[in-house]
């Protein structure tokens, strides 16, 4: 099933070596002086696709193989590794009350140092680009005893620790 164009003409056949080699002809023809309403009438094609020859001749696109897919990204390879040094200072740098991270923390840093706003999820994902991963803070207590606890574990646990009865639940599958 084909489709029309704008102008309501089907699309040539040809594969795209055949289309190649009629934009170069085209191109050449430009190149010999003849205009673009000439060219389009020798090669039997628009006006308007030998002026989009012609701008693409001048100014080239990046192949798909060199592109990448995708939206480009807001900060550019030099802008995140000054934010990596950034956050290799701590929060505290930032006048934040605790010393962690947060993607909203980030998000913030990211507008004061770029002048570029990031949802958070954009965020994430520029810190995973950046290697690093999401982590959770210990929390500990701050007169935590260690000895105090092994001791406990070794003497107090087992004694308070349910044992169950052997034969319980007997191999025989009953």
């Amino acid at each position: 099933m084909s489709q029309m164009c704008h102008n309501g003409r089907m699309r040539r056949k040809g594969t795209n070596e055949q289309f190649a080699e009629r934009r170069a002809r085209g191109l050449a023809l430009l190149g010999e002086g003849k205009t673009a309403k000439d060219v389009a009438e020798i090669l039997d094609v628009t006006k308007r696709s030998v002026d989009r020859w012609q701008a693409d001749a001048k100014k080239p696109k990046k192949k798909r193989a060199e592109r990448l897919p995708g939206r480009p990204r807001k900060l550019s390879d030099k802008q995140t590794k000054r934010l990596e040094k950034a956050l290799d200072k701590g929060a505290y740098a930032f006048g934040y009350a605790g010393d962690y991270w947060t993607l909203d923390r980030i998000a913030q840093v990211i507008w004061q140092l770029f002048g570029i706003r990031y949802e958070t999820s954009g965020v994430w994902r520029v810190m995973q680009r950046m290697g690093w991963s999401s982590q959770r803070p210990q929390r500990r207590p701050l007169h935590r005893n260690e000895e105090a606890i092994e001791q406990w574990k070794k003497e107090e646990l087992p004694r308070i620790k349910k044992v169950s009865p052997v034969g319980r639940y007997p191999r025989s599958g009953r």
